[in-house]
């Protein structure tokens, strides 16, 4: 019996996916614990296994396209099993109910089954929007690498899908020709969505389409087949653009972000990928061919020396950029937190003097690196300890108290921002954490980071010192009940045992919710957290 897959719900924040690749085709043999997919969530790029024996039946979603979590992903069953029943669920529930009222019903909801069937002809495939995360309700098909009319190969690099997190490569488990694309390029759609059709040569797309009435307007499928030769000639994407032997360029998003951002001309550009396909070395790394300047520079050459210099009239100029799925997530959570919880701001400025003299003492033994960052971590766990108020989460009708200490560290990434977080931070040492810190940075700044990873935290601390920023405020990390901003450490003149003299010191600024932490309780755990950082001795103790 064939098995339906959906999109997963990889993280706990996971609206919708995309799929990365497709490292199986239509037709596969699949055995339990093979990938099938790499699919990419709000957090992070993860390989999906399959749970399931049998030949692959049915791609649903495209590489490079984004869908909301449960979304149809693929269904796996025994080789040459009819699976119409599962594509033409809805549209055979609807024709029963239009006959209900006939004279002989179970006749005529026979016959409309078997019209439903017949008109989705064997061999023709329905591509849908894939759920690619828990999360994940819609996606955006960034780039098309294939045009309606070509063939495609199982195997072959449909489309590019952006999702809440990330844009993923889109492979084609069939092998055919592409007859109909439901979700044009920069178009965000539900998961499920009818994305592509693939299927022989000359297949009349409209009766397939009418087997799903859920999938879009008929007249649509007549209109792109007619206007496809045009539409095709005039897209302005990278991914459609003729190259000098007039095939399609195929390019990564990030190749095709940063080629844009360089003013380079991708057809110009030879790929080092599979299939030829250009990725991001391929672009940094390339360089003009010397002719190409030489037209340039022999028109400065013999402009006049005392030509008059005519400055441009200013003109106004804007222009209208897609949010990224996962500045959209940023977008919701943030609002939902600042809106939902009421915060309050308490600061406090500390000492930092002692605490730069044992740093340089850690930092002298042999391969040790501790930053001060990570001393405010290592205190924050500490207070919190002694705080437990601090370390809780609302949940309306109770309050949740936190035994164990989770650490949560913001990391600015390109779209945004992401927490991964140490867990039983109270039990690391300072090297520990300093290591952590740094490996899970590095992974965020790589997308390489999995839901585990930034999932649990009880406490944040977000740290923009390194910027020079000196004092801000943040908003609370739902579903923790404060967050620390942690500002840079500046020189200035304090007053020691009634002397003016030259101090380091750094301000810090807690956010608390106050439905679960007090003006009281929360400045009581900065006190404490100031005496931990003017006294690091007593972290060590």
């Amino acid at each position: 019996m064939a098995e339906v897959i959906n999109m997963p719900r990889l993280s706990d924040t996971m609206e919708e996916g995309t799929v990365a690749k497709w490292l199986k085709n239509v037709g596969d043999k699949v055995e339990e614990g093979d990938i099938l997919a790499e699919i990419e969530t709000d957090k992070a790029t993860m390989e999906f296994e399959s749970f399931y024996e049998g030949t692959l039946l049915h791609i649903g979603i495209a590489e490079g396209d984004g869908a909301p979590v449960d979304s149809l992903l693929a269904i796996i069953g025994e080789e040459g099993e009819d699976i119409s029943s599962l594509l033409n669920g809805s549209a055979s529930a609807s024709e029963d109910e239009d006959t209900e009222e006939a004279s002989e019903p179970e006749s005529n909801s026979s016959e409309s089954s078997d019209d439903a069937s017949a008109e989705v002809p064997e061999g023709v495939e329905i591509v849908k929007m894939p759920r690619l995360s828990d999360t994940m309700e819609e996606g955006t098909v960034a780039a098309w690498l294939k045009k309606v009319g070509d063939t495609v190969e199982e195997g072959d690099i449909l489309a590019e899908i952006e999702t809440d997190k990330a844009t993923m490569e889109f492979e084609s488990f069939y092998t055919g020709t592409l007859l109909y694309i439901g979700i044009q390029e920069g178009e965000s759609s539900p998961v499920d969505a009818v994305l592509a059709v693939i299927g022989p040569a000359g297949t009349d797309v409209d009766a397939v389409l009418n087997a799903k009435p859920s999938s879009g307007a008929k007249a649509a499928s007549s209109d792109a087949k007619k206007e496809e030769p045009k539409k095709e000639a005039a897209k302005d994407t990278s991914a459609s653009k003729p190259v000098n032997d007039g095939q399609r360029i195929f390019v990564s998003p990030l190749a095709k972000k940063i080629a844009k951002e360089k003013g380079i001309d991708l057809s110009s550009v030879k790929g080092s990928g599979d299939n030829g396909r250009i990725v991001r070395k391929d672009v940094e790394g390339y360089t003009p061919a010397a002719t190409a300047q030489a037209p340039k520079a022999a028109v400065q050459a013999a402009a006049p020396v005392s030509a008059p210099v005519i400055l441009p009239v200013g003109e106004e100029s804007s222009e209208e950029v897609k949010n990224s799925q996962m500045r959209k997530v940023i977008a919701k959570r943030l609002s939902e937190s600042k809106f939902s919880a009421p915060h309050y701001y308490l600061t406090i400025e500390v000492d930092m003097s002692d605490a730069m003299t044992s740093r340089k003492q850690i930092n002298a033994l042999p391969d040790t690196k501790v930053s001060f960052n990570d001393m405010v971590v290592k205190a924050c766990a500490m207070a919190l300890k002694k705080h437990p108020q601090v370390n809780t989460t609302w949940n309306g009708d109770t309050t949740r108290y936190n035994h164990h200490v989770h650490v949560g560290v913001a990391v600015a990434v390109d779209e945004g921002l992401v927490v991964p977080v140490l867990k039983f931070t109270e039990q690391l040492s300072l090297t520990q954490i300093g290591s952590a810190v740094k490996d899970l940075a590095g992974r965020a700044r790589n997308k390489k980071l999995t839901p585990a990873e930034m999932d649990g935290s009880t406490f944040t601390v977000s740290n923009l010192g390194m910027f020079g920023i000196t004092e801000f405020t943040s908003i609370i990390n739902q579903p923790n009940s404060a967050i620390l901003s942690v500002g840079a450490i500046v020189q200035k003149p304090v007053v020691r045992e009634g002397q003016i003299v030259v101090g380091n010191t750094m301000k810090v600024t807690l956010a608390c919710d106050h439905r679960t932490v007090d003006g009281a309780t929360a400045a009581q755990f900065l006190s404490t957290l100031r005496a931990y950082l003017e006294n690091p001795v007593t972290m060590l103790a």
